[in-house]
């Protein structure tokens, strides 16, 4: 028999847990769910208002201006209400009379569904229950090592991939059957999403949300979803999407103010408002804010099975200052927002404990101390970090007159100093392709030949230096024009020989990198890189070694920053033997002047590099030559030394 005070002590429990900062599930507490009372079939709505003197519910299942009234449940905050008339698909908003009398319509933010945008209603929405088809791919996930597996991620947003010819964009089932086939025919590893939750707005890219629990209902439904990520996972492909846990959109029919008091963001406006993006920043000293917001992280990874969250603005919960407007600093002076540091790392312990073989990717773009180090250890506790200082360096370097180069050799070498400091991932994101900056093939400098020898060059170089890799759609095939988020892809580049040609490249350089484990496997320490040539200042070129676990298995790389070549150019090797060459960007087929390939190189009995052996490459003008060891000898009982030559 039905017994309403059951619910609600189930309710108090869950009230307890959510207000002291330990419910990391809240969402099947808060929010809209399915419920039998008494054999009759309804939802329960179930919200936290803290502060409201009256919260009602206004629908299609009940009248649109009075609503029903919710029940307070003494000394939690939270209010519910069964609605037996409710039924999937209808719309509604909570009425709030706020602290100080206001009344204002709300959303929910626990909805899982929402209407599309202009309009702002949530949806009733059952959970789904998916039965999974990626057994293989989620076993896999668990049985391989993160740090020593390929990862080369295709940033997607998620409109702006591709329209349909009246211009519309593509929905999450039209992205299934073109996107999955496109990333895995070029060698990709990962597709990584801009948000996916619920926004208003497209010019904001996802970045402010409003519905954190709801899948965009712009792009389809929690269904699709969770059977896109199925396909990706069915093709071995993972995916990853970007997440917004610092800040959120201040418009006033969602989550700002909710109950008329400084709900989910901070009390003090300096701290709550963020001038810089016109949004709110979450309290992260708030209990019930780590609930919502580690519950919201748990649910993306649980409903739909994704491989990691890529954490956007970790800067902005790390600093008191991070932000254009006033501030107040520690009562020792200092900057630090130690509850912002304190959530991370609470975040990522429950996380990891929850699922140990996902990603947890921070887009950092200070120098603050262990980000990737455990949390035991004093880190933050995520396992890679953008390199924001790598990336801004390199695109500083290629949009450089190259006759210049050689004075500014630093800013492709300087990466080498502190490479293992994070577990870094090499990103050429979306936010270096818009704004004016410029495509990444148009930041390239000099004519279009030589725009696109710079950018096989950097991608060749992104590709072979320690750490992962992450590049944004469009610059596989050499996009001009810059990102337009409201715009396809420009496509009709692929009418064009030389786009047609570098996307070949790309997709060469991607299956280059999965099918050679030295540039993978040993990503974050000194055990897979040996610098070779990193002061060539006249020449202006750079070369270095990736090595895997097994002593053959390694690869040296010649990179050559200038319009000119190279005859005889020496480089060190450490095993005597023969040598081949087994990609130069500067091959015809690729768009280079190259149509014949050097033949293998014998050894020279003569140091070079710090190594006992040598071998004499023609490199080519503003190229990339990877070498490899066709046949070596003394492999089996040497290794490299790491600080040059070679061990017995």
């Amino acid at each position: 028999m039905y017994d309403e005070r059951v619910i609600d002590e189930q309710l108090k429990k869950d009230a307890y847990l959510f207000n002291s900062g330990q419910h990391f599930r809240c969402y099947h507490a808060l929010g809209c769910h399915r419920e039998t009372r008494e054999d009759v079939k309804g939802f329960r709505l179930t919200t936290w208002a803290p502060n409201a003197q009256h919260v009602s519910v206004v629908s299609d299942f009940t009248d649109w201006e009075s609503g029903q009234a919710l029940k307070l449940i003494e000394n939690t905050g939270f209010w519910t209400g069964f609605f037996p008339t409710a039924q999937e698909n209808d719309c509604y908003k909570f009425k709030i009379t706020q602290a100080d009398g206001t009344v204002k319509l709300k959303s929910d933010p626990f909805a899982f569904a929402y209407e599309v945008r202009p309009k702002d209603a949530s949806v009733v929405k059952v959970l789904p229950e998916k039965t999974w088809s990626d057994n293989i791919w989620m076993a896999n996930r668990k049985r391989l090592k993160i740090y020593e597996r390929p990862l080369n991620i295709y940033e997607v947003h998620l409109s702006s991939w591709k329209h349909h010819e009246d211009g519309s964009w593509y929905s999450l089932k039209d992205l299934q059957a073109e996107l999955i086939p496109y990333v895995k025919e070029m060698g990709y590893t990962h597709i990584e999403f801009m948000p996916v939750m619920e926004h208003p707005l497209d010019r904001s890219w996802g970045y402010q949300i409003t519905g954190f629990f709801g899948f965009s209902s712009k792009y389809g439904t929690m269904e699709d979803f969770q059977d896109f990520v199925e396909a990706c996972h069915q093709q071995n492909i993972g995916v990853l999407v970007d997440w917004v846990p610092s800040h959120f959109n201040r418009n006033d029919y969602a989550m700002a103010y909710f109950d008329g008091t400084p709900q989910f963001e901070y009390a003090d406006p300096d701290r709550a408002n963020n001038n810089r993006w016109g949004t709110l920043n979450f309290d992260l000293g708030k209990p019930q804010v780590h609930s919502f917001l580690i519950s919201n992280a748990l649910f993306w990874l649980d409903i739909f099975h994704l491989d990691g969250i890529r954490v956007d603005a970790v800067s902005n919960m790390l600093y008191l200052d991070y932000d254009d407007g006033p501030w107040t600093p520690n009562e020792d002076g200092t900057n630090e927002n130690r509850q912002g540091v304190a959530f991370i790392q609470k975040m990522n312990r429950v996380i990891f404990n929850e699922y140990s073989d996902v990603l947890m990717m921070a887009e950092e773009s200070t120098a603050y101390p262990g980000v990737t180090a455990p949390v035991h250890e004093g880190g933050l506790g995520f396992n890679y970090k953008w390199n924001m200082g790598w990336m801004n360096d390199t695109l500083k370097f290629f949009e450089m007159d190259p006759e210049f180069r050689k004075y500014h050799l630093e800013l492709i070498t300087f990466s080498f100093m502190y490479v293992f400091n994070e577990n870094f991932i090499l990103p050429f994101s979306h936010d270096e392709v818009v704004h004016g900056k410029k495509s990444l093939m148009h930041k390239m400098f000099g004519d279009r030949y030589n725009q696109f020898a710079g950018l096989r060059t950097i991608e060749t170089f992104r590709m072979t230096h320690p750490g992962k890799n992450l590049h944004f759609m469009g610059a596989e095939y050499g996009q001009f024009l810059e990102w337009d988020a409201e715009d396809q892809l420009d496509w009709l580049n692929l009418t064009d020989p030389v786009n047609i040609k570098h996307k070949h490249f790309m997709k060469t350089l991607n299956t280059l990198y999965r099918n050679h484990r030295s540039l993978w496997e040993i990503d974050h320490s000194w055990d897979g890189l040996v610098v070779l040539e990193a002061d060539d200042r006249k020449h202006a070129t750079l070369s270095y070694i990736r090595q895997g676990k097994n002593p053959r298995d390694f690869l040296v790389i010649v990179c050559n920053f200038k319009p000119h070549e190279h005859q005889q150019y020496r480089v060190g090797v450490p095993y005597e033997g023969i040598y081949e060459v087994i990609l130069n960007t500067e091959m015809a087929e690729f768009g280079g002047k190259w149509s014949v390939p050097q033949p293998p190189m014998k050894t020279l009995n003569k140091e070079a590099n710090n190594q006992p052996y040598s071998i004499d490459v023609i490199l080519p003008a503003l190229s990339v030559l990877i070498i490899r060891p066709k046949r070596i000898k003394g492999v089996n009982k040497r290794s490299i030394n790491k600080k040059g030559g070679r061990k017995d």
